[in-house]
């Protein structure tokens, strides 16, 4: 089988109209630049040296609104080096000429000033040369693909045309810039910490028909299914409440991941269940987790979240942390596509 890569990002919020944006976000790659906007429109574009496991990665994350500025921060690639030497000075060169040094900051990051930020994009989206001197070795920043990922922000946020544009600027109104929207609001609801129970032989004939009729176009959860091979997957059982129940059962194993099935159903096994996702990893505390790999080093990752409100588990996030460069195990950044308020529930 091949290797199920089924990071819920990737499959849900590739649009390519920014009226898109509010519901499910945008994501745009283009050579060695990528972009994703979330729901709220803050957008974040990350670039990347032009040879993978090389340099590092920028990442530029924009609000949306009239006047909001972009800010910048700094990775230098780890894989490939030792990491007992700490970096001590990094400095900002722009077309051979030094634009001063870059602030430290927490985890290995690296801050941009403002104008650090503005003076970079306007490199990168032309032909200008961008390099950070003082790492183990020197991080030539690639600016291929970059002005079509600044157009993509721009335009996913209704800056073009207008003097705040990154790429086409022009004298329309900064009024038509589109504003920030809010992120819808969850309230959890945390519930007690029943231990959880595998279903016996005969609750699992009960049930499985109902699981395998939630399934349709991706999903994929043949493990549960009885074969000539194997036999199908144990399904466990966890309390919510008083009148429901989170059902899970492990649905696909590929080289470097694997999916679990969760299903919310009534506490009597009575009701139709109802699918939250095949692709999860974990549950824990009325929260169901998911952390998919985008291949066997661990240097690019997918993740997505789902919280319990009473009724129903609402995805709660989405991101991935950027393309698969070799600059960082576990990911170079956080770009999420879907984020939300969550609050305790009332």
């Amino acid at each position: 089988m091949q290797n199920k890569y089924r990071i819920v990002l990737a499959m849900a919020a590739v649009f390519g109209a920014p009226a898109l944006a509010e519901e499910r976000g945008v994501s745009f790659s283009h050579k060695d630049w990528e972009v994703v906007c979330d729901n709220t429109l803050t957008c974040r574009a990350a670039g990347y040296s032009a040879e993978e496991g090389t340099g590092g990665s920028v990442l530029l994350t924009r609000k949306a609104g009239m006047g909001t500025a972009v800010s910048g921060d700094v990775i230098l690639a780890e894989m490939e080096f030792d990491g007992d030497t700490p970096v001590e000075k990094l400095t900002l060169w722009i077309n051979q000429q030094q634009a001063g040094e870059v602030k430290s900051g927490k985890d290995g990051l690296w801050i941009l000033s403002e104008k650090q930020a503005r003076s970079l994009v306007n490199a990168v989206k032309g032909n200008g040369k961008v390099e950070f001197k003082g790492g183990p070795e020197p991080f030539l920043l690639s600016g291929e693909g970059a002005y079509a990922v600044l157009l993509k922000m721009d335009e996913v946020q209704g800056r073009v045309g207008t003097p705040g544009a990154l790429t086409k600027k022009g004298d329309k109104p900064e009024s038509g810039v589109r504003a920030a929207v809010p992120p819808s609001v969850i309230q959890r609801v945390r519930p007690e910490q029943p231990q959880w129970r595998p279903l016996t032989a005969s609750e699992m004939a009960v049930v499985r028909p109902g699981l395998l009729a939630t399934l349709s176009g991706d999903d994929w959860c043949v493990r549960i299914e009885p074969s000539e091979e194997m036999e199908a997957e144990p399904i466990s059982l966890t309390p919510l409440d008083s009148s429901h129940s989170l059902l899970s059962a492990l649905c696909w194993r590929a080289a470097y991941n694997e999916g679990y099935g969760y299903w919310v159903i009534d506490s009597k096994l009575e009701g139709k269940p109802v699918l939250v996702t095949i692709d999860g990893s974990d549950y824990g505390d009325g929260e169901i987790f998911m952390s998919q790999k985008g291949r066997g080093v661990g240097d690019c990752w997918g993740t997505a979240s789902w919280i319990w409100d009473g009724k129903t588990f609402r995805n709660s996030r989405q991101a991935v942390t950027g393309m698969c460069r070799s600059v960082r195990l576990g990911g170079t950044w956080d770009l999420p596509t879907w984020v939300t308020d969550v609050r305790p529930a009332k």
